[in-house]
C-alpha cells in the first residue's frame, strides 16, 4: 500500500509565517512581524467566508505551496463572475512534484463547487516557467497588469507634459506662437 506525498488543506494561523516566506514578492514592504500580522489576518478572514480560501500544500508533512482563492468579478467593470487564483507558489525544493497542478486543481473545484464558470489568475511578467505552466493549463492572456509608484508616475507625467501646457500658453504650441508673432512682425513692416 503506497502512501500519497502530497496532500491539500485549508491554511491556519500557524502557517502564517510560512506564507510570508512564500508569497514574499507579492505582500506589501513592511517589517516581518507587521507581513505576519496581514497573512494571519487573511488566514481568519478566508475561514470565516464562502468567498475567499487559502490552501495550503503539503509534501510529506512540510509546508509545499499554496495558493489564496477569491470568487469574484472579472474585473469592476466586467461584473462575470470569476476565481481569482492569487499567488500560487510552490517551494523551489518542490517543484517537478504536481504541487501546482494539484493547487489549480483546488481552484477549479472551488470554482466548481461554487458554481463559477471561469477562473483567472495572474503570474509575474518575469516567471518564464509560471507562464508556460498556465498556458498549459488553458489559461491566456487577458490583459497587462502594470504598477508604479505614484511619484514615479507623476514625475513621468509631467515630464511628458508638452512645453506650451507647462508653460501656460493656453494650449497653444510655442513653435505656432513664435511663428505667428514673426508672421505679424513682417506684415507692420510691409
Amino acid at each position: 500500500m503506497s502512501r500519497t506525498l502530497v496532500g491539500l488543506r485549508a491554511a491556519e494561523l500557524d502557517d502564517a509565517p510560512f506564507l510570508v516566506e512564500l508569497w514574499a514578492t507579492s505582500l506589501r514592504k513592511a517589517e516581518p512581524t507587521e507581513l505576519v500580522a496581514d497573512v494571519e489576518q487573511l488566514v481568519k478572514a478566508a475561514a470565516d467566508s464562502a468567498e475567499h480560501r487559502i490552501v495550503l500544500a503539503e509534501y510529506d508533512g512540510q509546508p509545499a505551496g499554496a495558493v489564496y482563492l477569491c470568487i469574484t468579478t472579472l474585473t469592476p467593470l466586467n461584473l462575470e463572475t470569476t476565481v481569482q487564483v492569487l499567488a500560487p507558489c510552490v517551494v523551489a525544493q518542490f517543484r517537478r512534484h504536481g504541487i501546482g497542478r494539484l493547487l489549480m486543481e483546488a481552484a477549479v473545484t472551488f470554482a466548481e463547487e461554487a458554481g463559477v464558470a471561469q477562473v483567472a489568475t495572474a503570474v509575474s511578467a518575469g516567471s518564464r516557467d509560471g507562464n508556460r505552466f498556465m498556458a498549459r493549463l488553458a489559461l491566456g492572456p487577458l490583459a497587462t497588469y502594470r504598477t508604479a509608484p505614484t511619484a514615479m508616475v507623476r514625475a513621468r507625467l509631467t515630464a511628458q507634459r508638452p512645453l506650451s501646457t507647462a508653460t501656460g500658453s493656453g494650449g497653444r504650441h510655442l513653435p505656432r506662437v513664435l511663428a505667428a508673432r514673426r508672421s505679424a512682425r513682417r506684415s507692420l513692416v510691409d
